[in-house]
């Protein structure tokens, strides 16, 4: 089992030829210390600040305000990369705002703001709406909206307490959705595993995202990765209301290592 396991992984390794990462696009890869730790494998969970980015009908999935943030806080010299936003959720209705950018990439300066709406449809069903607008840079004023304005389409369906899935249609340019993630989480006790596959429109080769969470320490949860050819590991702390996490992804031509907080309010 263990044989084939690895040699599946090594199917879907791609070569590492491009020099364009994938958050440089209005998608959520690398938003959240906690999704990169679990390979970026994110649809189906999305249970915390960050879901706006990766399925804003996660965010019903939790009652108040929190907020978060994420600081790439080695090898900046290679790029920068530094989410936040926040998020509010009442009685199955949810609000969001977020924005990334990307600094010292070669496309320029990716900067988006996602606007968020999530409604609870069931006792095992939500939907959510994101719209993403992109910034201008150079700007002299600032743009709560931007020049170009593309929008995510999520649903949640949690059919049994441990089991999860998640669908996230995305559409990042002109017309019609370029991109469909398809997700699924399952826990077992103090284990939560978690795959993602995202299948572009425009070719037929899919992207694969392969998560593990262990909390058997519920302040001290630790994570392994797989995200689409690059292994992740991540730890995190978690106190009251503060969760501060860790995750290294091991992408080419280096390493990268990100921290984030997570501060809830209820």
């Amino acid at each position: 089992m263990t044989y084939a396991i690895l040699c599946f992984l090594w199917l879907i390794t791609p070569i590492y030829g491009q020099t364009e990462f994938s958050f440089e696009s209005a998608r959520p890869l690398y938003v959240g210390a906690r999704a990169l730790g679990i390979g970026n494998a994110f649809t189906a969970v999305a249970d915390d600040a960050t879901a706006g980015f990766w399925n804003p009908a996660g965010l019903i999935q939790w009652q108040g305000v929190k907020l978060f943030g994420v600081n790439k806080f080695y090898n900046r010299a290679d790029y920068r990369f530094d989410p936040k936003g926040i998020g509010y959720s009442y009685r199955g209705y949810s609000l969001f705002w977020g924005n990334k950018i990307a600094i010292g990439v070669d496309s320029g300066v990716p900067d988006f703001n996602y606007y968020s709406i999530a409604r609870q449809l069931g006792s095992s069903v939500a939907a959510g709406l994101s719209l993403k607008f992109k910034r201008r840079h150079p700007s002299n004023v600032y743009q709560f909206f931007g020049y170009q304005t593309n929008y995510d389409i999520g649903l949640l369906f949690k059919p049994r307490p441990n089991l999860k899935f998640g669908c996230l249609a995305q559409n990042l340019e002109g017309y019609g959705i370029q991109w469909l993630t398809l997700g699924t989480a399952y826990r077992y006790d103090v284990y939560q595993f978690s795959v993602d596959v995202a299948f572009p429109t425009d070719r037929t080769t899919p992207e694969v995202y392969i998560g593990a969470e262990w909390d058997r320490f519920p302040i001290v949860p630790i994570r392994l990765g797989f995200s689409n050819g690059a292994w992740t590991v991540g730890i995190g702390v978690a106190w009251k209301g503060i969760h501060i996490d860790y995750a290294r992804i091991f992408e080419k031509p280096a390493a990268s290592d990100f921290i984030g907080i997570v501060i809830s309010f209820q």
